[in-house]
């Protein structure tokens, strides 16, 4: 007898469809990450500097932030001048970079 590969998944997208809304989510999620990959390539950002510069709230830019920070792409610098918010930065995962 022969075992049709990914049945269970297949079966279970028909019978449990993924609402529009959470897939509609999970994209603006991912493009927020990548526009704030992008503008932490520029320069380092506070909090409310990237959030001005996405045009988005700052507890979204946040959490962004400490997703990004969990998983090792980005890492807090220095304090600014009012020691206030921390500066967020890519993290160099490049060995033979210094």
């Amino acid at each position: 007898m022969e075992v049709e590969k990914g049945k269970t998944a297949k079966y279970l997208k028909e019978k449990r469809p993924v609402p529009k809304e959470v897939t509609q989510q999970l994209k603006d999620f991912i493009k927020a990450k990548k526009n704030l990959i992008n503008a932490l390539k520029e320069k380092e950002m506070t909090v409310p500097q990237l959030a001005e510069e996405l045009g988005l709230p700052a507890d979204k830019v946040l959490f962004q932030l400490m997703t990004l920070l969990k998983y090792g792409l980005v890492e807090s610098g220095d304090p600014d001048d009012m020691d206030e918010y921390f500066y967020y930065k890519l993290k160099n995962n490049d060995p033979n970079k210094s």
